[in-house]
């Protein structure tokens, strides 16, 4: 029997493209060596290549790289683009991380209704748009590693 939550009515997001989740304090994207492998094809680079110019390795795994954003006051993953509107772009998105497909539906942010909140002070599209039934959050959420 699945376990009782407090999301068990489902929960609604829609990305606004804002950039929040790709920007703010220092923070790790991790990555699979299968999506370097993605990420170095889609950019026509060799994996190497990849991993000097775009990732570093923290607790002994791979995570991409970070640049200091001086009119946000804080960093932006290094494949974050803005368009002349501000909206923001990933510029990998069809080969990015399973942890930013995931979002906002990570464990961390599923603990509680005020961990999710949280997460909602900085993301505009929590709560609101697409619904996601409570098997498809289970679905999202058990796909990130």
């Amino acid at each position: 029997m699945p376990e009782k939550s407090w999301y068990d009515e489902g929960l609604s997001f829609s990305c606004t493209q804002c950039g929040n989740c790709c920007s703010g304090p220092q923070g790790y994207v991790w990555f699979s060596p299968d999506e370097g492998f993605a990420m170095a094809e889609f950019l026509n680079v060799d994996l190497e290549t990849f991993l000097n110019k775009y990732a570093r390795i923290e607790y002994k795994q791979w995570t991409l790289d970070e640049r200091w954003n001086p009119q946000a006051k804080g960093y932006d993953c290094v494949f974050l683009k803005r368009d002349e509107q501000g909206k923001a772009l990933c510029s990998i998105y069809s080969v990015r991380p399973q942890q930013c497909r995931t979002w906002p539906f990570w464990r961390e942010n599923l603990k509680a209704p005020r961990t999710w909140q949280k997460a909602g002070d900085r993301c505009p599209g929590m709560n609101k748009g697409t619904f996601f039934s409570i098997e498809q959050i289970r679905i999202i959420r058990d796909s990130n590693p």
